[in-house]
């Protein structure tokens, strides 16, 4: 399978809508596809626009150039910033946010190194497929740096002491590891076969009822609210979703051996 249809990447951020997915890949190989601020907007603009269209079902985030999915935060944009204003706070396109916010499925498609903030955003996604030959790892204790969801996700998603392994020493995690853990959905032995692995995925969530779909995502987000809380929020969501058409129209097709049209209302 070809990276996007086989089209050429332009700009710092290739998107696509293809089969009811939008890709957004990364385009900066040059420098491990770190994370600057034109980039950071880049992201938040496109997964706003993403959430927005109809025919997106779910976001799918990779890497161009085959060495990383991304390598984190661009140090040597924030050692210049530093220098010119230190000590000072910035206001960095919030990223972390626009995935925490996203209402649709998205799945991290990791081919070579997730570092950092990348290692980040693949820990907000729902989903995450990786090639052998990737690793993970979170090594900002080593740069006297403290991540966000790094420090926040992690502990939910794999056992707390990999997690605090991987926090404290800032050694990076084999994919292989990190798939045995259950923080890896699948892991493929080339990128070719990665990125078939997370169309197919994304295919496979295009099927389901896109209102639905996006409920069921805001439930499995509350893994961390007391078990009473979460069911509240999901008893919620239920009430919403029967007053749908698409509550209506899925039993209706099965009943009539058909494909059901979600109309998202």
């Amino acid at each position: 399978m070809a990276d996007h249809g086989g089209e050429p990447l332009s700009g710092i951020l290739s998107y696509e809508v293809r089969e009811g997915a939008a890709w957004l890949t990364f385009n900066r190989p040059e420098v491990m596809n770190a994370l600057d601020a034109p980039l950071r907007q880049a992201i938040v603009e496109a997964v706003a626009t993403a959430d927005r269209d109809d025919d997106v079902a779910a976001l799918v985030f990779c890497g161009a150039g085959g060495r990383a999915f991304c390598a984190g935060a661009d140090l040597k944009e924030i050692a210049a910033r530093d220098a010119s204003s230190p000590g000072r706070a910035t206001h960095a396109p919030n990223i972390f946010t626009a995935l925490r916010n996203c209402r649709k499925p998205a799945i991290a498609a990791v081919d070579g190194y997730c570092l950092a903030a990348g290692l980040e955003m693949a820990s907000l996604c729902d989903i995450r497929v990786a090639t052998e030959a990737s690793s993970f790892g979170l090594p900002e204790v080593l740069r006297s740096m403290m991540p966000d969801p790094g420090l926040l996700e992690l502990p939910r998603l794999m056992p707390a002491g990999e997690a605090a392994r991987l926090l404290l020493t800032g050694k990076p995690m084999p994919a292989r590891r990190a798939y045995e853990i259950g923080f890896i959905q699948a892991l493929l032995p080339d990128r070719s076969a990665m990125l078939a692995e997370a169309a197919r995925i994304a295919a496979e969530i295009a099927l389901a009822a896109p209102l639905a779909a996006e409920a069921y995502k805001q439930v499995l987000r509350c893994s961390d609210l007391p078990l009473e809380a979460a069911a509240l929020r999901r008893a919620a969501l239920w009430t919403s979703l029967q007053a749908t058409e698409d509550r209506l129209e899925g039993p209706r097709a099965f009943a009539e051996k058909r494909k059901p049209v979600w109309r998202r209302r």
